[in-house]
């Protein structure tokens, strides 16, 4: 859970308030019913609240305040690390107030006492945001998971300066140049994808 934990939060934190709920959600589907499966529920309606708020649905913002503060009630207040009491607070303000969005920033979500940033995140968490802003922003979604199986694949092998390791981060992390980025990534993943297919071939019968 730590890696999705991670990349949702930061998504949040970078502002990305729609797109933070898919990095816990395909998570949060495969969960039994009980705490994880509450506070990745409550999580998830927190940062819609937010976006719906921001939206200015504020009838959309105040039934899901209500919602995830249900989910969220009975947890420890830092339950996995996380912000939850402020979580809580917060979205009472929101149900009672949701224009206070206007008036000041959201409440930034904190792991381990720390409001998590995409340059903080490793390289599974990373890779989990770099997924999340493929979906959201229209990116070939095939080529990010190609990227990030030859980073997985290059560390495995010790190789910790892949250069597929390096774009999956940049990627997650660099907002302004994420085209440049995602460029560069798909001509490195289809140079890799003719290598492999070229040895392939020295294989088949002719």
């Amino acid at each position: 859970m730590r890696a999705h934990l991670r990349a949702g939060v930061a998504v949040y934190n970078a502002g990305h308030y729609h797109a933070a709920h898919d990095a816990w959600e395909e998570y949060w589907l495969g969960l039994d019913e009980g705490d994880d499966e509450r506070f990745l529920h409550g999580l998830i309606q927190f940062t819609a609240a937010v976006y719906h708020a921001r939206e200015r649905n504020w009838s959309g913002a105040t039934g899901l305040a209500d919602s995830a503060g249900d989910y969220l009630a009975d947890l420890p207040a830092g339950y996995r690390g996380v912000n939850v009491g402020a979580v809580r607070d917060s979205l009472a303000g929101l149900a009672r107030d949701p224009e206070r969005i206007e008036r000041a920033p959201p409440l930034a979500l904190t792991h381990e006492g720390e409001a998590v940033g995409l340059d903080d995140l490793a390289f599974e968490a990373s890779a989990v945001a770099a997924e999340v802003f493929a979906e959201e922003f229209g990116y070939d979604e095939a080529v990010i998971e190609r990227a990030v199986d030859y980073a997985r694949a290059d560390l495995d092998a010790g190789d910790e300066g892949s250069r597929f390791v390096r774009f999956v981060v940049d990627f997650a992390r660099e907002d302004d140049q994420r085209a440049i980025v995602f460029q560069r990534l798909s001509e490195h993943v289809d140079r890799r994808e003719h290598r492999e297919s070229d040895v392939e071939g020295l294989f088949e019968e002719r």
